[in-house]
């Protein structure tokens, strides 16, 4: 005898704004198998964990200064990818910085509190996690790869 997952649906006063927009956007239940949608949500979705632990009591005055600086960037005209030239490949930054703001602050605040806060499917710290490995994997290589280029440019030149 197989036993149905038991779904309890909020009254929509109860749900978040954003994660009814979500829901929308996603065109799927919460808790629902992840795919192209969620891939595409992943920023905002740790934006809004950003936001949400700014405005909860239990999280500490330096790890709020950390989640305003990284939402900070986001909301910011000015990146170091600016999507208007760069499209989708310019909210590359945007990721690797609110990455290391979550990184940062998951030092600070306990993770059931960041689990209370996340907006989108699955766990919280797995996520930050793959996101964290990913930048830290590709960014870090292919930056790793630019200095020993030009330290060796200028090793050369002098």
């Amino acid at each position: 005898m197989s036993e149905d997952p038991i779904t309890i649906e909020l009254n929509p006063r109860e749900r978040r704004f954003y994660d009814r927009l979500r829901g929308q956007v996603r065109g799927a239940p919460p808790g629902a198998n992840s795919g192209l949608s969620d891939l595409l949500l992943l920023l905002p979705d740790l934006t809004v964990l950003l936001i949400r632990l700014m405005r909860d009591d239990r999280v500490p005055t330096g790890a709020k200064l950390v989640a305003m600086l990284g939402v900070g960037y986001v909301v910011s005209p000015i990146d170091l990818m600016p999507g208007l030239l760069f499209g989708p490949i310019g909210a590359i930054d945007d990721l690797l910085v609110v990455t290391a703001a979550l990184s940062r602050i998951l030092n600070d605040v306990h993770p059931d509190v960041v689990r209370a806060a996340w907006p989108g499917p699955g766990d919280a710290l797995q996520a930050i996690q793959r996101v964290t490995r990913w930048s830290q994997d590709t960014v870090g290589s292919g930056l790793r790869r630019i200095l020993r280029t030009a330290f060796r440019l200028e090793v050369r030149r002098g």
